[in-house]
């Protein structure tokens, strides 16, 4: 078999050291599964900004495409916050997604059973959850054209633009359908159809699509009942489809259903199978450094890239089962450490947590 090509953004704040935990763990498992990978390092985001005077450079562009699948740790930080908005790190990741046409962003909030009381809700609340959230990622309101802030009238007004084409909607719509389908065959589109023509657009190509489907149960929600759904009752939802701005918004309440953004991964995914994989949470510039970051979530990241782009279902069900049997040991980062819950818990570091998980992996017990 032909080695896999991966490129590895480690990026800015903690990305660095979650991405260098991860990486360790993404080796283990090819070598464990006789996959042979060509690793290479780019530069993204604000670090690329001081380096290269960009966010995105057309070198890191050119590699991202050559490769098989990307792993990003994080972008941004204060330090490049008062720069102009088309010169932020954000804007080399937007502009990453798009230039690989990931338009499929996959985003599962996973109850690992130890963590059931570091969740916000109660625990049999969340004990069990299973949910994915699918976001269009490469359209709506973030690329949407006219935007901009302009002076009328002697004061400055501010335009973005929610905009989505017919296409844009049953190709995202597919993906989730296809994905439920192998799931437990529910899917739910959220949207704002009773105020946002373009949402009403939204339902009926995704009710059009669902005529391909007769296996899988579509149904619709408001995106602001939606949010409050998550957090009244979460396992009533399995996959979850909607735009962008809604999407990056539920994922997020969904992550701290979990316990914390640093367990939530995720895969962008395009046409070809190649894939973008990246934590959710951002840089946390404030613990950058102080071995604090929680890798768990790059690492689970890691597990979807052998899933989707890697074709190795395998070693990301191992990677998650490390990782739960490292949970289950009582092992925390101060982001998942729930004080005063229960007996057995151990705050430990960025790289004491990983070291653990690969322990798991290369023996199937963490100790």
């Amino acid at each position: 078999m032909a080695a896999r090509s991966i490129l590895i953004l480690p990026g800015d704040g903690i990305g660095p050291e979650v991405v260098g935990v991860a990486r360790q763990v993404m080796q283990r498992a090819a070598v464990d599964s006789g996959l042979e990978l060509k690793v290479s390092e780019g530069i993204l985001g604000g670090v690329a900004i001081d380096s290269a005077g960009t966010s995105l450079p057309e070198d890191t562009l050119e590699a991202a495409r050559a490769s098989d699948a990307v792993l990003l740790g994080a972008v941004g930080g204060p330090h490049w916050d008062d720069l102009p908005m088309d010169q932020r790190p954000e804007k080399g990741l937007l502009g990453l997604r798009a230039g690989l046409g990931l338009f499929a962003n996959l985003r599962p909030a996973l109850s690992f059973a130890p963590l059931a009381q570091a969740s916000s809700l109660k625990s049999e609340l969340v004990a069990g959850l299973d949910i994915l959230i699918v976001r269009e990622l490469t359209g709506g309101i973030y690329f949407g054209e006219p935007r901009g802030v302009e002076l009328i009238n002697n004061e400055r007004v501010g335009r973005n633009t929610y905009v989505y084409a017919e296409h844009e909607i049953e190709r995202i719509a597919r993906v989730a359908f296809e994905l439920a389908g192998k799931r437990t065959g529910r899917l739910c589109s959220v949207d704002k159809a009773n105020v946002l023509e373009v949402t009403q657009l939204w339902r009926e190509v995704v009710t059009r699509t669902a005529q391909d489907y007769p296996d899988v149960e579509l149904s619709h929600m408001y995106v602001d009942n939606a949010g409050m759904q998550l957090v009244r009752a979460p396992k009533q939802f399995d996959v979850l489809v909607t735009g962008n701005m809604f999407g990056d918004i539920l994922s997020d309440v969904a992550a701290m259903l979990t316990g914390s953004l640093g367990m939530l991964p995720s895969a962008s995914l395009g046409a070809t199978g190649q894939g973008l994989f990246e934590p959710v949470h951002g840089s946390a510039p404030d613990i950058a450094g102080q071995d604090k970051a929680n890798p768990l979530a790059t690492i689970l990241s890691v597990a979807m890239m052998f899933r989707y782009s890697l074709e190795c279902g395998a070693a990301a069900d191992r990677i998650e089962a490390a990782v739960d049997q490292v949970l289950a040991r009582g092992l925390r980062t101060s982001d998942i450490l729930t004080r005063g819950a229960a007996t057995g818990m151990r705050e430990v570091g960025t790289s004491e947590i990983g070291d653990a998980v690969l322990r798991a992996l290369e023996t199937g017990d963490e100790r």
